[in-house]
């Protein structure tokens, strides 16, 4: 594989452009930007509420909540700088948990009647910094972490899981006889989704997003293609669990606004090759790749279109598309040059990655017009993120740009793209993973390289040297 050219080393738009030939990444790019222009213009949704610009801030947990579910004091200095950065539409905050065994870390917080006053105080905490409520939309993001469980213990997996996989299964040692989830264990767990979307309702967020991406329990279910009863096998089975959570919302919290993040695409996992690079584990018949043509590394967007189409049809009004899994492909997921520690050099050219994510979604969009999309996999465009994120609007390719790992180091890039002040290269989120790393060795997540504040907390010393010491085992 050629080496990859870092975007710092494209200083000009030309040179941008002709890298972009030369990888064979086809990117909508604006050489002009406008500051008044396609990402400062509102939306209005179907319901009549108005989204007040063309960013989004996309859910980014911190593992730093209590061990009961509630957030501490770096969990509202994030909700702050979301607040601050200027996005109008706030696509989740972070993932938070419906009950404790779905829990991803010990760490996640978690929506219940004694955590919900504390969960408000994040939402009004990000209201408050954002100073201009007009047009603004917070939403939660509710999870269950499914095959991904770890509620007691960072370091152990506790899986709920729908189906047998062959891959997954032996990559995190599962044993043959780990019990799989019931149908009546999923209704249970469809009740608890509906219950925190009334309580989500009732503290003021504007929407709850039912996630359905990165390998996560509802991502699961549109997978669980050999999964017997009322939960797989057909289509119709596999969208029941969304399809009975809205029913239920509707019925106990007609007011609150629906959305879904979904992995459009998957590919079969990932593992690290000759050089550390990352390999397919399987080619050819992998049916466990929802928007995968089944040779684990291609795609048929046949039935993400028929999701996105079902979304028209239960009236669900956003939809943030992302693709594949932090745990098993996050070259798809999250194209970035550094790996986290535990996982592998990509392999492919990242830009090609990111006009992976960006044309799945204008062709999503294309299937479902009257859906507000948001999209995902612009981190890495760095200093030419506002001009691709102004094209893709301008294009109707997305109707708003999802930033991640961005708003860690660089809260503020919207509030400065759309005054005209341009972008601030030094605090650009340039994919170093240490916002994974961390947490995968048990540390509160955050830009450890380019924020202050995290760059002088005691675990930034850690994570420094638990890289040198996986340099010195490499």
């Amino acid at each position: 594989m050629t080496p990859i050219k870092r975007i710092a080393q494209l200083k000009s738009a030309g040179e941008f452009q002709a890298h972009l030939d030369a990888v064979g990444a086809s990117i909508p790019f604006d050489d002009l930007l406008e500051p008044t222009g396609p990402l400062a213009q509102s939306f209005t949704l179907k319901d009549g509420r108005t989204i007040g610009n063309r960013f989004s801030n996309l859910p980014m947990e911190g593992w730093d909540g209590t061990t009961d579910g509630f957030p501490t004091d770096l969990t509202v200095r994030r909700w702050q700088r979301f607040g601050q950065s200027g996005a109008k539409l706030i696509w989740g905050g972070e993932a938070v948990a419906v009950r404790p065994d779905g829990r991803a870390n010990p760490n996640q917080l978690m929506l219940n009647p004694r955590t919900a006053p504390a969960i408000r105080g994040l939402l009004d905490a990000l209201k408050e910094a954002h100073g201009d409520p007009a047009g603004l939309i917070v939403g939660l993001q509710l999870t269950h972490s499914g095959r991904f469980a770890r509620p007691n213990d960072k370091g152990r997996m506790e899986p709920k899981i729908l189906y047998r996989h062959p891959v997954l299964d032996a990559k995190f040692n599962l044993p043959t006889d780990h019990p799989i989830l019931s149908d009546s264990e999923v209704s249970a767990i469809v009740a608890d989704f509906v219950a925190a979307g009334k309580l989500a309702a009732e503290l003021g967020f504007g929407f709850v997003d039912l996630k359905h991406c990165h390998g996560y329990l509802g991502h699961e279910f549109l997978s669980a293609v050999d999964r017997p009863g009322r939960y797989g096998g057909s289509f119709e089975n596999r969208t029941r669990f969304l399809r009975e959570i809205v029913e239920g919302l509707r019925g106990t919290a007609p007011e609150i606004g629906l959305g879904v993040r979904l992995s459009a695409i998957d590919f079969a996992p990932f593992l690290p090759g000759e050089g550390g690079i990352g390999e397919a584990s399987t080619a050819g018949n992998y049916p466990y790749a929802f928007g995968g043509d089944g040779t684990g590394t291609g795609i048929d967007l046949a039935e993400p279109i028929r999701f996105v189409r079902l979304l028209e049809e239960l009236e669900v009004q956003l939809v943030c598309t992302t693709a594949g899994s932090p745990y098993y492909t996050p070259h798809l997921q999250r194209p970035a040059v550094f790996p986290p520690s535990d996982g592998y050099l990509s392999p492919e050219e990242p830009l090609v990655g990111v006009a992976r994510q960006i044309d799945v979604t204008a062709r999503l969009k294309a299937a479902a017009p009257s859906l507000f999309f948001v999209g995902s996999g612009y981190t890495y465009l760095q200093e030419w993120l506002p001009h691709v994120g102004q094209a893709t609007v301008r294009t109707g390719s997305v109707d708003s740009i999802g930033l991640g790992r961005l708003v860690l180091s660089y809260p503020e890039l919207p509030a400065d793209v759309l005054a005209g002040r341009g972008v601030q290269v030094k605090r650009l989120c340039r994919t170093f993973s240490d916002c994974t790393t961390a947490p995968r060795n048990g540390l509160v997540s955050g830009c450890y390289p380019l924020d202050p504040f995290y760059k002088a907390r005691p675990e930034a010393e850690v994570l420094l040297e638990l890289k040198r010491a996986k340099k010195r085992a490499d």
